[in-house]
């Protein structure tokens, strides 16, 4: 379709193909919306502010005995549903003179629009750092004298570690730290000779190394109360969706827009086994997921 403000040299511009600059400029940025902490599984064909992304797991059966001559009891399948809620609508609109320019190739790399990004960004990952964080399972404050922090705080990530073994959670977990933490935590011997520190390109999403079955990620959207965050991303799970360009005059200025609209909402996900169904086959949002746990650092004064 051309366009009535187009001329012949632009008439391939493509609106859609600007939702995907965006969110390649967008998921760098991110850490708790991250695909390494969050799973992206649910994002669909998201409207409005308001949709809901329905989903259902299996409870699980229980094992009988096999004994003659009391054979077998058939069991019927259940399941309980969970709602992801797409409660957060963001936007972000741009004035330019000339509407076209913001057409051509490269326009979303000028330094403006990277720091747009970027803020629509972190209200994305605080968003869902305080979603995870809420329904973490405590563990006890990490106590860090001045010669004792490394040692201290890499005890916390084993002992998190254990506890995410206790309950068979699976490989490819990560733990999030604050930048103090991070500080502290490099000068540890596992941490500083990891290999994938100093790699190029581990600062993106934040990561810092891979360490005990760990990706480490550093953010400063760290929730408040809590320093070191650890778990797997099958148990928070993140929808997003730019929700396409529009262009007008603004009304306030002699300017033309280019705006755009990013919805998306995030839970953490309850599994059978783990978490008990309520009688009504729903799961008491309130009890902590053991799929996640935090710690708070008691630093020096």
């Amino acid at each position: 379709m051309t366009y009535t403000y187009q001329s012949p040299g632009t008439t391939t511009f493509i609106p859609e193909i600007w939702d995907a600059a965006l969110i390649e400029q967008f998921d760098p940025l991110l850490v708790w919306a991250s695909d390494i902490v969050a799973n992206r599984k649910y994002e669909g064909a998201i409207k409005k502010q308001g949709d809901t992304v329905h989903i259902n797991s299996l409870s699980t059966p229980t094992v009988g005995d096999y004994k003659l001559p009391d054979g077998m009891t058939a069991q019927r399948p259940e399941t309980v549903e969970q709602k992801l809620e797409i409660t957060e609508a963001k936007y972000l609109q741009l004035l330019v003179e000339d509407i076209e320019r913001i057409q051509v190739a490269g326009a979303m790399d000028t330094p403006i629009n990277r720091q747009m990004v970027r803020a629509l960004a972190r209200e994305a990952d605080a968003f869902m750092g305080r979603v995870i964080a809420s329904t973490a399972t405590p563990m006890p404050n990490v106590k860090a004298t001045t010669g004792s922090a490394p040692q201290a705080l890499y005890s916390a990530v084993l002992d998190m570690m254990l506890a995410l073994d206790d309950h068979d959670i699976p490989d490819g977990r990560y733990v999030v730290v604050s930048p103090r933490v991070k500080r502290f935590l490099v000068e540890h011997p596992a941490i500083a000779n990891a290999g994938a520190y100093g790699e190029a390109g581990v600062t993106a999403n934040g990561v810092v190394a891979r360490l005990a079955g760990f990706t480490v990620l550093s953010t400063t959207a760290m929730p408040q109360g809590a320093d070191i965050v650890a778990g797997h991303s099958e148990f928070a799970t993140f929808a997003s969706q730019f929700n396409g360009f529009r262009q007008g005059l603004s009304e306030k200025y002699r300017a033309n827009f280019i705006d755009t609209l990013h919805l998306f909402g995030g839970r953490i996900v309850r599994y059978p086994g783990l978490d008990t169904p309520k009688p009504d086959r729903t799961y008491d949002e309130l009890l902590p997921t053991k799929g996640i746990v935090k710690a708070a650092v008691e630093w020096p004064a």
